[in-house]
């Protein structure tokens, strides 16, 4: 019987996909526990967790649990946490100064994590008015009900005068103000923080996913945020956003949220020699778990998944709500 070998593809990289072994030896891209930052929010006033219902396994946090769910990421093998503080809603106003009380409950958290676990785990803090203004926005606002950009800058040189004393690593300025990270920079050397970095929401979009991060921070928000956020249409825009941000003295930059902006997340991957950093945003960590309630998707697979796009795009660190769960599945 006579055999046309020419009939058959000279190339076979299905060769390479044999078993897992292979897999994982040929791997491009691998995730490490060191790559998560777990994100995560402490509540004024609360005896016990309260479940964020729209983010299913997240809770807002009392001082206790904070510490205990550091030393859990800690374990893990996590490097940093993220810390959003929400204040009782008497303490809200219109400058959000309890965001600049030295005993506000974000500089009061920061403190016990660092009492904590010390300098064995990246303390990172939230550097927004968001959570602590009655209207809801990440500045102050003007005459007209707009938020005042360089009025709000004054407030931001506060907050990362109040959040270094406090013992933070690291502040993480998400307002998308012109000029954010030039003022923080300069209000931490001012005051003997020069060692305290500052990871740049670079690129934040004016996202739909956003929605359960709402509930878990008590928003009072009134309006949306499109006039300072970024527009989702817009690429090019980003890449001013960070050249800016660099001049100014970011030493991280990150992009915001993670998977609808993937193409976002490349391109200041390849731009910059500095760390980048993505942030998997609490829509997408609902949509996760919705479908995967629901029976339509693999959990546990699904989360890998994403994980794995996002720092196959270019991330060096992903701030994830599965930080501590990822970690220990990775190890």
């Amino acid at each position: 019987m006579s055999t046309t070998y020419g009939t058959f593809p000279g190339s076979r990289p299905r060769r390479l996909r044999t078993s897992p072994a292979i897999r994982r030896m040929v791997a491009e891209t691998r995730l490490h526990p060191a790559d998560l930052i777990l994100p995560a929010f402490v509540r004024e006033g609360i005896g016990t967790p309260v479940p964020i219902t729209s983010m299913p396994g997240v809770v807002q946090h009392t001082r206790d649990t904070l510490r205990k769910a550091a030393v859990e990421a800690l374990e893990a093998g996590v490097s940093g946490i993220m810390l959003f503080g929400v204040p009782e809603e008497s303490k809200k106003d219109a400058a959000g100064t309890a965001g600049t009380d030295p005993d506000g409950i974000l500089q009061v958290a920061i403190r016990d994590v660092k009492a904590e676990v010390g300098d064995d785990l990246v303390i990172m803090s939230d550097l927004c008015l968001d959570e602590f203004t009655d209207h809801g926005h990440c500045g102050v606002l003007d005459a007209s009900g707009r938020v005042d950009n360089d009025a709000t800058l004054e407030r931001y040189a506060e907050m990362a005068q109040v959040q270094a004393d406090a013992g933070v690593h690291a502040v993480g300025p998400s307002g998308m103000m012109d000029g954010q990270v030039g003022v923080i920079r300069d209000a931490l050397d001012q005051t003997g923080h020069e060692d305290v970095s500052v990871l740049a929401y670079t690129a934040k979009y004016a996202s739909a996913f956003y929605g359960p991060f709402r509930e878990a921070v008590g928003s009072s928000l009134q309006g949306d945020r499109k006039t300072y956020q970024q527009d989702p249409a817009n690429a090019r825009e980003s890449m001013r956003e960070l050249a800016l941000d660099l001049a100014e003295g970011a030493d991280m930059v990150m992009v915001k949220p993670a998977l609808p902006y993937l193409d976002i997340l490349a391109k200041v991957a390849e731009a910059v020699d500095v760390p980048v950093a993505a942030y998997q945003i609490s829509g997408e960590y609902a949509m996760v778990e919705a479908a995967a309630a629901n029976g339509w998707i693999d959990r546990d697979r699904a989360i890998m998944e994403t994980l794995t796009s996002v720092k196959r795009a270019g991330a060096n660190m992903i701030l994830t709500y599965w930080a501590t769960e990822a970690a220990r599945q990775l190890r």
